[in-house]
């Protein structure tokens, strides 16, 4: 088949929410601002800076929470990740059809590199710090013609990129919202992926009009 493949991380590929409140509750007692880990963890997606912001951080200490943040990121947030179900297998089956995996994530780079490297998951490329319709221009620099996530927000950057939009419920959107977003497909998890790779790109029906489609209707 030989196409490029795009995947968010956290809550696609990996589910990080763990380390997540531990390391946004932490920057909050140190600190001293209302951060809440809890809420952050559930809501991932948004780039650091925009969820600081709707704690109530003041915008002149955003530079150094988020300085900060990453440098407690590697020792609280990677020792206690864990990839996804059918994460590892997602990638593989890319790979057996010859093709190429890309990683577009809104995680800083050398933080995202941390987790594929503990977790073992092989990607060709990996961009960092690319957020929604911003996701678009890494996606179509290499050439995807597919983009995974789990957030309507990776939605709009496939779409964006002209690359079928496909969901995951793994993350805080539901199959509903993925869908009337413009998602092609929907799963519960990755597990499902490689089964709908392997036809990819066989004919099918005319292409949404803008909205997906649930296969079960």
């Amino acid at each position: 088949m030989g196409i490029t493949v795009g995947f968010d991380l956290d809550m696609t590929l990996i589910d990080p929410r763990p380390g997540m409140v531990a390391v946004m509750n932490a920057l909050g007692v140190e600190s001293g601002l209302p951060l809440d880990g809890e809420f952050f963890a559930a809501n991932l997606g948004p780039p650091l800076d925009d969820s600081l912001r709707g704690f109530g951080a003041p915008e002149a200490r955003i530079p150094e929470l988020v300085t900060r943040f990453r440098a407690m990121y590697p020792e609280t947030v990677v020792p206690v990740t864990v990839a996804l179900p059918g994460a590892a297998e997602a990638l593989h089956a890319v790979r057996e059809a010859g093709g190429r995996t890309v990683v577009v994530t809104g995680k800083y780079g050398p933080n995202a590199k941390l987790h594929l490297d503990a977790l073992g998951l092989e990607v060709d490329v990996l961009v960092g710090e690319l957020w929604s319709t911003q996701k678009a221009a890494a996606l179509t620099e290499h050439g995807a013609s597919v983009y995974v996530g789990d957030h309507l927000g990776d939605v709009r950057g496939a779409l964006a990129a002209g690359a079928v939009p496909v969901g995951v419920t793994t993350g805080p959107c539901t199959k509903a919202e993925l869908l009337a977003e413009g998602a092609d497909v929907v799963f519960d998890s990755l597990t499902e992926f490689p089964g709908w790779f392997s036809s990819f790109g066989e004919p099918r029906e005319p292409a949404r009009s803008g909205r997906g489609q649930d296969p079960a209707e």
